[in-house]
């Protein structure tokens, strides 16, 4: 059986700004450095070897070490949940997270089961990988419900998600937005470029007005034989007039003088 102890080899906090629910967040690693008195001398020396190089910070060592061991016997618990920790302090969060993931699913012991779901939480959490991290962190509540670092780590994560999920649907609102924008700035152009209403001209009515210019042109210049004649009429009917009305002046009425007789 894999001891439930554990040796917390590095705790650092990174100051995260803007989150008004945690402004810290913790990591941990945590390999296994007690040793399983089952295992064979070999596969012992080599997990053993492996912890050292790990303290000392040497984790690519501490890595081939570990997979020494587990060349010997694979799946072992100590070495394959100290293995995810090697890789994990290499940033190489992809295959730590599979690491965890098998440590999780073949150690026997909820302690340190509860362990390596933390450390899944951990490395999801380091790719920005907020609701995965959020679900392992509540699998290793589930096996150790008083692990403070843990309720903390998944305040953090579900906090980063609502975050997360707000900042995407401002960015579709913003996107909506500038296309109704972009909409109407297209439509105010459309508009702006159409002229103004006037009839349109059918086909034969530039051909009347030219010539109802022409006509004008010829009675401004010379009047025609229908004109003249009309004309001469209105004045002779005017000079009619005149004579009548010099008649009727010299026309006087006479008064007679009458004398009465005495």
């Amino acid at each position: 059986m894999v001891s439930a102890s554990r040796t917390i080899l590095t705790v650092s906090r990174n100051v995260v700004a803007g989150i008004s629910l945690a402004t810290a967040l913790c990591f941990f690693a945590w390999p296994l450095v007690a040793q399983n008195p089952l295992l064979p001398p070999q596969e012992r020396a080599d997990t053993r070897t492996g912890n050292a190089l790990y303290e000392k910070d040497n984790y690519s060592d501490a890595e081939a070490n570990y997979k020494k061991a587990l060349d010997k016997k694979n799946n072992m618990p100590e070495a394959t949940f100290n293995l995810g920790d090697a890789i994990y302090k290499q940033k190489r969060y992809d295959d730590a997270i599979k690491q965890f993931q098998t440590s999780a699913q073949s150690n026997p012991d909820p302690k340190v089961k509860a362990q390596a779901f933390h450390n899944l939480g951990n490395a999801y959490l380091e790719q920005k990988k907020w609701e995965d991290a959020a679900k392992s962190y509540k699998e290793s509540l589930k096996l150790n419900a008083n692990d403070k670092d843990t309720k903390y780590n998944l305040a953090y994560a579900n906090a980063m998600l609502v975050q997360q999920k707000q900042n995407q649907q401002n960015k579709k609102d913003d996107k909506k937005d500038k296309d109704k924008d972009k909409k109407d700035d297209k439509k105010d152009q459309q508009q702006n470029k159409k002229p103004d209403s006037k009839p349109e001209d059918k086909p034969g009515d530039k051909d009347k007005d030219q010539q109802g210019k022409d006509q004008q042109k010829k009675a401004g210049g010379q009047m025609t034989k229908e004109q003249a004649e009309k004309l001469l009429e209105a004045l002779k009917n005017e000079e009619q007039k005149t004579n009548q009305k010099v008649q009727q002046k010299q026309m006087k009425a006479v008064n007679v003088k009458i004398q009465k007789d005495w």
